[in-house]
């Protein structure tokens, strides 16, 4: 029972005057914390901004829809002696997101869509941006609602009303401190109603502005405004994001069915798989985060190093103090114990300051 009492009060005396030399040197113990708390306080705030920016990416994809396959037309082939007439092929209908739906288990809801870059104006005032056509279904799976007035629905859709949702990007443009909603805007030289306004969606991965748009009924974007039998594009939403490569291959499938290709020609669409997007993103911010860790834990060493060089001058500078110590019986643990006392405190300082949100 003797021997735990006198590690126990040799451990006492220990912290004790590990306090007492630590307060005797107040600035050597202030430039060793501080070495350390830089180091740990640059691998906190970088980890949290790798991960802030990994969550960015992931609400920026979610925000352009979510489980979310884009079936787009493919760029049309060249040939040998003649002018291209179109940009892309024109073989996508409406009715294909139909067939979609009916044909695959997989499929939530599907969608067709019309995009142009047109020009808007209102009362002098003129903006270039991307005017899309799709259905009340489509705005459901690209996320898009209304922050004031309405969306356009079915009827609106059948029955072809010019009515139009206009992005906050394209609203602080051509109305100015003005509520855009029951005002006209033309584009082209058809007059469209503006019955709402969108929420606000930011940006997509690639940097494109999700606000500056302007959304109206299918019909009405082919039949009263492009004069168009095809559609640019097919939204289709999964029943989950585990299910979004079968349904890619199913789709592929669908559609090559219903648009045969002839011999020698490439498919006349595209999928654009929102999974591999989210890979991809998620790989580069990954990366990203990775080397932002690797900077910081370069702090970490430096500021270790500069405690390490602090202690070892303070063991240099206490020679004569260990020599006495040894004279008067102490042993060789301890004096390492006094040591690594002191060191144990140091980071117990650090600790405090971290949690206390003091730099």
């Amino acid at each position: 029972m003797r021997i735990p009492g006198r590690r126990y009060r040799r451990l006492a005396r220990g912290l004790l005057l590990s306090v007492q030399l630590l307060a005797a040197h107040r600035l050597r113990t202030m430039l060793s914390v501080s070495g350390l708390l830089v180091g740990v306080a640059a691998v906190i705030v970088m980890v949290a901004i790798g991960e802030g920016a990994e969550r960015r990416v992931l609400e920026r994809v979610a925000r352009m829809g979510t489980n979310l396959l884009v079936v787009s037309a493919a760029p049309a082939q060249r040939v040998a002696g003649r002018p291209r007439q179109v940009l892309v092929h024109t073989m996508l209908r409406a009715a294909d997101a139909a067939a979609v739906e009916q044909e695959s288990a997989l499929v939530v809801a599907a969608a067709p869509a019309v995009s142009r870059s047109m020009v808007v104006r209102s009362d002098g005032v003129n903006t270039t941006t991307m005017t899309t056509g799709t259905t009340p279904t489509g705005l459901a799976i690209r996320n898009i609602s209304a922050a004031s007035g309405r969306v356009f629905d079915d009827d609106d859709d059948h029955e072809r009303r010019r009515v139009a949702l206009v992005g906050p990007t394209v609203a602080r443009t051509l109305f100015p401190g003005v509520d855009p909603v029951g005002r006209v805007v033309r584009i082209g030289n058809v007059p469209f109603e503006v019955i709402g306004v969108t929420r606000a969606r930011g940006v997509d991965p690639v940097g494109v502005d999700l606000d500056a748009l302007v959304v109206l009924p299918f019909e009405t974007a082919v039949r009263r405004l492009l004069n168009i039998p095809y559609v640019d594009a097919l939204y289709i939403q999964a029943r989950s994001s585990a299910d979004l490569v079968a349904l890619e291959a199913e789709v592929r499938g669908i559609l090559t069915s219903r648009h045969a290709a002839r011999s020698g020609m490439l498919d006349a669409f595209v999928v654009q798989n929102q999974a591999v997007l989210l890979r991809t993103e998620r790989g580069a911010a990954r990366a990203m985060n990775q080397l932002i860790v690797g900077i910081a834990l370069l702090a970490l060493l430096a500021g270790a190093i500069g405690i390490l060089a602090v202690m070892l001058i303070s063991v240099r500078e206490r020679t004569r103090e260990i020599g006495l110590l040894r004279a008067l019986g102490a042993k060789r643990r301890d004096i390492q114990l006094q040591f690594v006392l002191e060191s144990a405190m140091l980071a117990t300082m650090i600790r405090s300051m971290l949690g206390s949100g003091t730099m």
